[in-house]
């Protein structure tokens, strides 16, 4: 059995952030809770400055490195958010940083990464998708003895997504019955999983994954990690063909549900979170919320929180996630 992080090791990492990562709000939404018969609690981190959790994770583990590692200069590999968060840490700590980021990165990510790194990150375009980047990140991190940072394999990446969750617990005063999470690699439900199943065990944790890369949901059902073949690269934020062996053991030990759901219903939720709510949510951003309608027998008269996990969405991807949102509609009218 894979052991649980010591909650005072969050807590600590909590504090190190301070200044750099913020306390992002927990929100009651009237709509979904009067839809769905229940209290729906959505919690923001897309008001992170680099508009996801992937801050956390990217600061915690940078931080812990030593001056010589650090001098040394690191690398990661991303689809996006967490490069966004490497980048600002490398500027805040003034180390030099290479960032490896599929072909398919939308523009808005790769903009964000040299805004928020400037003269310390350099931004390599390599691979038709995440996995292909991380290999050839990893080949240049052993020919440069580099350190390099992995988006979600990596306690100390697991313990700083952990602080996210010790908020949650400080904000709300009722019992959590359900929290929802989105999985890629899935470092933010091991940190979910780490507080949760510490502090607030009568919590049921399910995780939601996109139907074009449901790569946790079959590695569990397989009872080892697997490497898919191809994936739909929609869900950028979510789309790993090969989850981390840390996270699944997490997740395949802890984990109560995982969801998989049609990437064109995201799309639907995209733009009403837009529209109703004033919230730009990214499509894994806009997972949790999707998820509700497959557990909405369960979660009656339940407390549930949601997790928007980042709203890093190109407004050039607008046009097809309407198609996808229309399509999506279209099926229930036939």
């Amino acid at each position: 059995m894979i052991e649980l992080i010591e909650i005072d090791l969050i807590k600590k990492a909590k504090a190190a952030m301070k200044g750099v990562v913020l306390t992002t709000s927990l929100q009651k939404n009237k709509y979904y809770s009067d839809f769905y018969c229940s209290n729906i609690q959505i919690k923001r981190e897309d008001e992170q400055l680099v508009k996801s959790f992937k801050i956390r994770g990217a600061y915690n583990k940078i931080n812990s490195l030593n001056k010589e590692k650090k001098n040394n200069g690191i690398v990661c590999a991303s689809a996006g958010n967490h490069a966004q968060g490497f980048a600002l840490t490398c500027k805040l700590q003034k180390i030099k940083g290479y960032v490896f980021m599929p072909t398919i990165t939308p523009k808005l990510k790769i903009d964000k990464v040299k805004e928020f790194g400037g003269e310390f990150v350099e931004i390599i375009l390599t691979g038709k998708d995440f996995y292909e980047a991380y290999d050839k990140s990893v080949v240049f991190c052993s020919q440069k003895n580099l350190n390099f940072i992995h988006p979600f394999n990596d306690y100390k990446i697991i313990e700083g997504q952990a602080t996210l969750f010790l908020e949650i617990l400080h904000q709300i005063n009722e019992k959590i019955d359900t929290l929802i999470i989105p999985i890629g690699g899935g470092g933010l439900i091991s940190g979910a999983i780490n507080v949760f199943k510490q502090l607030s065990k009568i919590t049921k944790i399910i995780g939601v994954q996109p139907a074009g890369a449901p790569t946790m949901k079959k590695s569990i059902n397989q009872n080892k990690v697997i490497t898919l073949s191809e994936i739909d690269n929609f869900v950028d934020g979510a789309a790993v063909r090969k989850v981390g062996d840390l996270t699944f053991n997490y997740c395949k030990e802890y984990l109560d549900d995982i969801i998989i759901i049609d990437e064109d219903e995201i799309c639907k939720t995209i733009l009403d979170l837009e529209k109703h709510h004033n919230i730009i949510a990214e499509p894994a951003g806009a997972m949790s919320i999707t998820a509700l309608r497959q557990v909405k027998e369960e979660i009656i008269g339940k407390n549930v929180v949601c997790i928007i996990c980042g709203g890093n969405n190109d407004r050039r991807r607008i046009p097809e996630i309407q198609l996808r949102s229309n399509r999506w509609i279209n099926q229930f009218r036939k």
